[in-house]
């Protein structure tokens, strides 16, 4: 039934603009993306190696659209990673909006990724699916653990007194990157699992109060994970968090042995001062979903544990397009595997070029 839903939206929404006119211009790309440089300091427990000090994250970003003589918009977007990748193509996808809300096709998030909402944070490193693990052994918090850039549908209603609801499906979550036999097979796999992805969002400002309001989640293989977030700016402050929960069964099927839970939580707040924004940001995981693959000391951690982390960030905007970002953070990973036990601090700062 979900699978009839979603086809007959796209299909009233094709019908729609069908009838395209010659007067349309055709599609021109403009160039845009950005460039992060990061240099950090960082200590951990004796067993782990330490990683590399300077790390970047680069990415163009390639989009147009053109509007036809009904008022329909139809464009396209294709995000190239700046450096070597096994996901070299980050993301791809062509969108149609109209006054019937929005409909993507493509490799792109999923509803729920996209809607989403989490706890304030401006520093380069954070605490809800961050780069913590890009300079420590560790592992990852994250509220919406979504299904990834695999090709998908997606429809987005217009916004209704504040609501906005999505939804995703995608029929294989291995369709992005599947190798078999050293071959990228991608979108001619015959792995994976279905995936429907959904969310809802509010949004609206009393009197100077504005309010953000999330409920999200996705159903694959027996199981489902869900999360809800909240942020409420007033003045200068923001102040929000989130929680998510991932059933012991998502992603698995019946003849796959059980798994484990996982419940994550993050508070925090930020604060704007003209060009600067500081904020102070809190996650905790019961995690049972973790990788079981060898870290930095070559020790297998067990798929179950406890983490605590905290980051102090720091936002600054130097000019148009160019902000100055720091970050000061802690963590304690409890693993259940003693030997994988990790704690330890760091700071890190650079630049993000926007252009």
């Amino acid at each position: 039934m979900k699978k009839i839903l979603v086809a007959t939206t796209a299909l009233v929404a094709v019908s729609g603009f069908a009838v395209s006119a010659s007067a349309s211009e055709k599609i021109k790309l403009s160039v845009g993306g950005y460039m992060e440089q990061w240099a950090g300091i960082t200590s951990q427990d004796d067993a782990f190696d330490n990683k590399n000090a300077f790390q970047s994250d680069t990415e163009i970003h390639f989009k147009g659209s053109t509007t036809l003589d009904n008022g329909i918009e139809v464009g396209a977007a294709v995000e190239l990673e700046g450096e070597t990748s096994t996901d070299q193509v980050d993301e791809q996808y062509l969108y149609i909006n109209g006054s019937f809300g929005q409909i993507k096709l493509g490799e792109d998030d999923s509803a729920a990724d996209d809607m989403g909402i989490t706890a304030p944070a401006v520093g380069p490193v954070g605490v809800n699916d961050g780069d913590l693990t890009n300079w420590v052994d560790a592992y990852l918090p994250d509220t919406v653990p979504s299904s990834g850039d695999n090709p998908k549908v997606t429809y987005f209603t217009p916004v209704m007194g504040g609501f906005r609801a999505g939804v995703s499906y995608t029929d294989s979550n291995e369709s992005k990157n599947n190798l078999s036999g050293g071959v990228n097979n991608r979108q001619s796999t015959t792995e994976g699992k279905p995936v429907v992805s959904a969310g809802l969002t509010f949004d609206h400002d009393f009197d100077g109060v504005a309010l953000g309001l999330s409920a999200v989640g996705e159903h694959a293989g027996e199981g489902n994970w869900y999360g809800l977030g909240a942020n409420v700016g007033f003045g200068n402050f923001t102040v929000g968090g989130s929680w998510g929960h991932i059933e012991d069964d998502y992603n698995l099927t019946s003849r796959d042995p059980s798994g484990n839970k996982t419940d994550t939580y993050d508070i925090g707040v930020a604060y704007s001062m003209n060009a600067a924004k500081v904020s102070l940001t809190y996650a905790y995981s019961d995690y049972g979903n973790r990788s079981t693959s060898a870290m930095s000391n070559g020790i297998a951690p067990a798929s179950t544990g406890e983490m605590n982390t905290v980051d102090l960030g720091l936002a600054y905007q130097l000019g148009a397009g160019v902000a100055w970002k720091s970050s000061v953070f802690w963590f304690n990973d409890d693993n259940d595997n003693s030997a994988a036990d990790n704690d330890g601090y760091g700071a890190v700062t650079g630049l993000r070029l926007d252009f």
